[in-house]
């Protein structure tokens, strides 16, 4: 993968059209024809044997008879003939092509090789990439390209849209058109068999003619992948994102048409949310959306006012609001003087603000005045009902004037909506040539606003500092895959609440006191040793869920109670299921669930992201998709507590306020310990906890179902999300006896590196910023402690301070390309423990780091007065050179050999 070539996809300089064509409703006749009335400056060089020209362009008979080598090549011809072609095209020096032709992966050539396999080996063996196949192609309108099959053109705009269907690209560009709405580049993937998602988002996220992505997804390929460059770029800018296959039927149909995987939805959706990505369900709030994207500022808080001249049109709105979990704005009694000076006393004396039916233009204009220059609200909607009273294009014109010259204007987001038809219609077109988004009704204004709401949420969230787990919470991985690796060594696949107690409990999670019996004498037996009321349940591998086959007996008091249930169950089961192997009888002191809360937790295993955590009710009857909230390892303490909050918000979860329920921080640490079992023991295939017993602090598993796996080769990349690199921990003592530890960098560690920042001398800050620079931000503190592994380090070194608390001493980081070939490290050491051998520790540490990522070029920059940074360097083999001009010191090590 590169993104070097990627430069010729997006800024191309010359065009070749393979299939070129004279023929009216041929593909090369419709791309030819794209290409020349859009505008490109560059060489539209057409190549087909049949015409001495196209359209009037002289056309070249091959590939070979080209005057010079083309950055982007677009094949228009039938899919039989695409291999040989891309063969040709990337040994002549093409370096990008896109695939137009459909079916590929189903076809073989006469000698039975899979076309869209050897057409990816040929590409592959040149270095040249490909779009597609079953590409409907793309447009850089900011260029004039329009290199498609579509049959109109993208206005210039700031927004990017990626799709895998061809039929949505060409919905989206109608709407978009009727409303102005123009784009920076606009792609259809196809069948995504080279470029990828991933590297265009990538490339977009740091495309500074694009400011928000839109991307309409059927499946993913490369779930690392994906969602590194996604949480990367949507950091930058806004990532709009729909989904088709919500159903089941729906994700079949996906798979059909682009041949990827089909995963569960509701993994998905929560992968969407982890990335920082917001998801919108249909094609309605994807326009509402690029509306709102297209024409707003960035929203600084969540307050909505709401103008209005009819009551009606404002309750819809309100009640939108508060059901998406919006904040209304208050209006202070400072403004509601202000509106009182021009308001007729009828007025609504309160959010909404209602002026009247009888409202005309100046008196929305001194309203909106009002409402802009008192910091009450972040965000206005304006709404207007048709009136006989008011000219509904004139109320526009003035709204667009307020907004034009209003001093606020960038701090507070305006939205409208025009009720009606023909007059409103020209209102509505009046707000789209000013930039101001409008909409059809006042639930899609609200609903547009409550995206840019989530979306806010989202990234705050994925900034917060997240509490540590507390100390006296054990996490033995040792001890738990050494009894995962015994019981597989048995051919066990499925263990049991009695056989999984020490597993769990290593990670500090808690059973029921649980035994196993094989007869009904010697369940009994157990019930006197245990103590009364106990629990009886039949133990069969055919059996998923206990109390659907009357298998469970509760609150038995004595050793009659046990025999005679145990022949009932016995029996019970037999008669439902005859062919059900029964092993034995569980026995289980009974929990005291007075007070107390039952819940579900599960791990599944999913086709697309791997391994997802599930929280729901209690009860055999779920369905992941609608009945349980989704999170992706890793968690910690701050994600586990969104994953809670989410599913009370939307139900899958129902406090029910007892005495001893729901204890938030009890629950956040079952589940990130959960997180930590499944991302340490890749053995264990998926996981059932139901139900789970919350008492308050105090949280019990009752009933447990452990499926195993042959552990993995690439046990790693099972991970959608690369979890934090434990084994990268180590000790070390300094030349002055103190002892450290050298460890990746976590979201925990934030108020430490806050403090590790601030430590740093005037001098030391002013080398490692290249500058003086103010104290560091709490986002920008956000950005440095929670990092993808993926494709940045940052090691710290740590030490215990006088109150056993740890302080960190320095700290090296290093991001690198989406290529892998160059990492570009800086380093900071404490002022009060330089000189101790702490930077050469740090720095030895991100070699042997990248060594073994096999990056090709570590490199570095310091300042002139910075040469002792430049003596470590060069003492540890870095080549080291002096740029007189930038005044400053370059340091590369090449970490591969090169290849001659």
């Amino acid at each position: 993968m590169s993104q070097r070539t990627l430069h010729s996809l997006f800024k191309p300089k010359s065009v070749a059209i393979i299939g070129a064509s004279n023929g009216k409703n041929r593909a090369g006749n419709v791309v030819m024809r794209n290409l020349l009335s859009g505008g490109f400056s560059g060489p539209i060089m057409p190549v087909t044997p049949k015409y001495e020209a196209v359209l009037g362009v002289l056309a070249y008979p091959n590939i070979e008879a080209l005057p010079l080598k083309p950055d982007l090549a677009i094949i228009c011809t039938a899919a039989s003939r695409v291999p040989a072609i891309v063969e040709r095209l990337a040994q002549f020096g093409c370096k990008v092509a896109i695939i137009n032709a459909s079916g590929m992966a189903m076809q073989t050539d006469d000698e039975g090789n899979n076309l869209l396999e050897l057409t990816r080996q040929y590409a592959k063996r040149y270095g040249m990439r490909i779009l597609g196949p079953n590409s409907l192609g793309m447009m850089l309108p900011n260029l004039g390209l329009n290199a498609s099959l579509a049959h109109t053109t993208a206005l210039p705009g700031k927004i990017a849209f990626v799709s895998q269907s061809a039929a949505i690209c060409t919905t989206v560009l109608d709407w978009a058109n009727n409303k102005g709405i123009g784009f920076s580049s606009f792609i259809s993937l196809g069948d995504a068999t080279d470029i990828d998602f991933d590297e265009l988002l990538d490339f977009l996220g740091r495309d500074s003619r694009t400011n928000a992505i839109l991307l309409y997804v059927d499946s993913i390929n490369e779930k690392r992948h994906f969602l590194s460059a996604a949480r990367a770029a949507s950091r930058n800018k806004p990532i709009l994102v729909i989904k088709s296959g919500r159903s089941l039927e729906g994700s079949t149909a996906a798979k059909l048409h682009t041949g990827g995987i089909g995963g569960n939805d509701a993994v998905y959706e929560a992968a969407f949310r982890r990335a920082g990505m917001l998801r919108v369900n249909d094609l309605v709030e994807l326009f509402a959306a690029v509306e709102t994207l297209a024409h707003s500022t960035p929203l600084l808080g969540e307050r909505l006012a709401i103008l209005t001249n009819g009551g009606g049109p404002a309750v819809l709105a309100l009640d939108q609001l508060m059901l998406r979990g919006g904040k209304p704005a208050a209006l202070d009694e400072e403004t509601i003087q202000a509106l009182n000076k021009i308001l007729p006393n009828t007025w609504s004396g309160q959010n909404p603000v209602d002026i009247g039916g009888d409202s005309d233009a100046q008196r929305y204009e001194q309203c909106l005045e009002i409402l802009m220059s008192a910091d009450v609200a972040d965000a206005i909607l304006v709404l207007h009902s048709p009136s006989a009273l008011g000219d509904s294009v004139e109320i526009a014109k003035r709204i667009t004037s307020v907004i034009e010259n209003n001093p606020r204007r960038n701090r507070v987001n305006i939205l409208t909506n025009w009720s009606g038809e023909d007059s409103a219609y020209r209102a509505r077109k009046h707000f789209n040539k000013a930039g101001v988004p409008t909409y059809r009704t006042p639930e899609g204004a609200v609903g547009a606003f409550m995206h840019m709401v989530e979306y806010r949420r989202n990234q705050k969230l994925l900034q917060e500092v997240p509490q540590s787990i507390p100390d006296n919470i054990p996490t033995d991985a040792q001890l738990a895959r050494q009894r995962l690796c015994e019981a597989l060594s048995k051919n066990r696949k499925v263990l049991e609440t009695h056989e999984s107690s020490a597993i769990l409990a290593a990670y500090g999670l808690n059973t029921i006191e649980t035994h196993f019996a094989t007869t009904a004498q010697e369940a009994a037996d157990i019930a006197e040793h245990i103590g009364y009321p106990v629990a009886l349940k039949v133990q069969s591998p055919d059996i998923h869920h206990k109390s659907d086959v009357h298998g469970v007996m509760l609150n038995l008091t004595t050793q009659a109670d046990v025999l005679h249930a145990a022949e009932a169950i016995v029996s019970r089961v037999h008669s439902l299921n005859e062919h059900a192997t029964i092993e034995g009888l569980i026995v289980q002191k009974m929990a005291l669930t007075a007070g107390a809360q039952e819940i579900r937790v599960a791990v599944i295993n999913d086709p697309v992201f791997g391994p997802a955590i599930l929280l729901g009710e209690g009860g055999s009857e779920w369905q992941p998709s609608t009945d349980a909230s989704v999170a992706l390892p890793p968690l910690n303490m701050t994600l586990a507590r969104y994953m809670v909050i989410q599913a009370l918000k939307t139900h899958k979860l129902k406090d029910r306020h007892l005495p001893l329920g729901l204890n938030m921080n009890a629950l956040c640490v079952m589940l990130t310990q959960i997180s930590h079992l499944i991302i340490d023991c890749p053995e264990i295939a998926g996981l059932d906890l139901n139900p789970v017993l919350c008492a308050g602090e105090q949280i019990t598993l009752l009933d447990v179902n452990i499926q195993l796996q042959e552990s993995a080769a690439d046990n790693p990349n099972r991970l959608a999300i690369c979890p934090y690199p434990k084994e990268l921990e180590e000790y070390a003592t300094l030349k002055n006896g103190l002892q450290i530890m050298l460890r990746p960098i976590l979201p925990e560690d934030e108020p430490k590196h806050l403090a590790f920042d601030n430590s740093l001398s005037d001098e030391d800050r002013y080398k490692r910023y290249f500058g003086v620079r103010s104290k560091m931000t709490h986002e920008e503190m956000a950005v440095l402690t929670q990092i993808d592994y993926a494709r940045e380090m940052a090691f710290i070194a740590t030490a215990k301070g006088e109150d056993g608390d740890d302080i960190t001493l320095g700290a090296i980081r290093a991001s690198i390309d989406p290529d892998n070939t160059e990492a570009e490290f800086a380093m900071a050491v404490r002022s009060d423990h330089q000189g101790i051998g702490l930077g050469k520790l740090l720095l030895e540490k991100l070699i042997t780091y990248y060594k073994a990522n096999d990056t090709e070029v570590l490199t570095g920059f310091t300042m002139f007065e910075n040469r002792n940074m430049a003596s470590l360097a060069k003492s540890l083999g870095f080549t080291v050179t002096f740029d007189m001009e930038e005044h400053l010191i370059k340091m590369d090590m090449q970490l591969k050999p090169t290849q001659t």
